[in-house]
């Protein structure tokens, strides 16, 4: 007998009993839909918080200054000096960052008011929509002027233009001198619901004085390591060797951790979901011992008329691969389809791959080889004698 001939026979047995091998193909169809689907939803994850992460820029390293008293802070001029000290860097920002009320006529906003300096634009890569942003001469002559994100300049004036508008910031009026393009969001809040000032004039307006971020952004990728280690070394000169009152926080290793975490879970998702394949391995060979059962006299009779031993091996064991392998092909199309209504309903990001999508297929294939070969080798070795007199 051909390979043709079993498989046109397997499908004759799997459509003469259409609803059995549907219940058969259930749990098959369950696991590939969820390894499918989860996976998708976790890459989808992954791809979001690397993009979020990657459009602050790979070569921007976070200071943190920590701890309070004036051991334990830096003012703005020392903080821009590091940028003269450490060899490689492009631009470097102080800034601190206070929410606060921002008002316009009748229209008040809740926002993030940030005080820094003309390199901040850079760093954060912020772009001008109209006017200008803040530069050097505000912060030498402790000018009153303001910055506005793209959402709060809409919120507060609608359609028209702020520029040289005035706006209250905790009741103190400061002149509008540009607004900023639309950024969008991260995973640190929007980019566009800020007010940004000169750093001496936040440090009036909020009674503070030093600062407590600093964003650096170094000339090139292949300088971060030396970047950082001489940030390392005047920091730990101006603190007097007190390292638990700095933090250098590096991009890409938060990208790289992120990644590997989201990969991790993304892994052990799937390995949840491909519990539910072994699960369906179990019930295909359940049915399919049952098939040899009821097809006892049916395989005495081929057997009789001269079938060997190996055509009916591979007569059963080709039913159980097309049993996983449609119920593959479902799981499929299913798991496509779930993790696309997912994503619409729940607004997450999703990836699909093809390799894991093969991977998939292929393995609901070799369950059904490996479940299905204990009842074809069950089968192959009946006797025809004792197959015929079965009732």
């Amino acid at each position: 007998m051909s390979v043709m001939q079993a498989f046109k026979m397997a499908i004759k047995s799997i459509l003469s009993n259409k609803l059995r091998s549907l219940l058969t193909m259930l749990g098959i169809i369950i696991g590939v839909t969820a390894v499918i689907s989860l996976v998708a939803l976790g890459q989808g994850a992954t791809k979001s918080v690397t993009e979020q992460v990657q459009s602050l820029g790979t070569n921007l390293l976070t200071v943190n200054v920590l701890g309070r008293g004036s051991a334990n802070s830096m003012d703005a001029g020392e903080a821009a000096s590091l940028g003269e000290e450490v060899e490689g860097i492009q631009y470097i920002a102080p800034a601190n960052t206070q929410n606060a009320t921002v008002k316009f006529g009748s229209s008040s906003e809740s926002v993030s008011v940030v005080g820094t300096n003309a390199d901040y634009a850079n760093v954060r890569e912020y772009e001008v929509a109209s006017g200008r942003f803040v530069a050097q001469i505000d912060l030498d002559v402790y000018q009153k002027v303001a910055v506005l994100g793209y959402t709060t300049a809409s919120d507060l004036f609608g359609f028209a233009d702020p520029v040289g508008e005035y706006v209250l910031i905790q009741g103190t009026r400061y002149k509008v001198v540009g607004v900023l393009a639309e950024k969008g969001s991260t995973m640190t809040g929007s980019n566009d619901e800020v007010v940004i000032i000169p750093e001496t004039s936040f440090e009036r307006l909020f009674k503070t004085k030093g600062v407590r971020t600093i964003y650096v952004q170094v000339a090139s990728t292949e300088q971060m390591d030396a970047v950082v280690a001489g940030l390392e070394q005047s920091l730990s000169s101006r603190f007097r060797g007190n390292t638990d009152s700095y933090r250098v926080f590096n991009q890409s290793d938060a990208l790289s951790a992120l990644t590997s975490v989201s990969d991790t879970l993304t892994l052990a998702l799937a390995g949840i979901a491909g519990i539910s394949l072994l699960v369906g391995g179990i019930g295909i060979m359940n049915i399919m011992l049952v098939s040899v059962t009821e097809r006892t006299r049916e395989i005495g009779i081929r057997k009789a008329i001269g079938a060997k031993k190996r055509d009916i091996l591979i007569q059963f064991l080709i039913e159980s691969m097309v049993l996983s392998g449609l119920g593959g092909l479902l799981g499929i199309g299913i798991g496509i389809g779930a993790a696309k209504g997912a994503s619409s309903a729940f607004n997450m990001d999703i990836a699909f791959s093809a390799n894991v999508i093969l991977i998939a297929f292929a393995f609901s294939v070799c369950i059904g080889v490996v479940f299905g070969m204990f009842p074809a080798n069950k089968a192959a070795k009946l006797k025809p004698i004792e197959a015929l007199r079965f009732e």
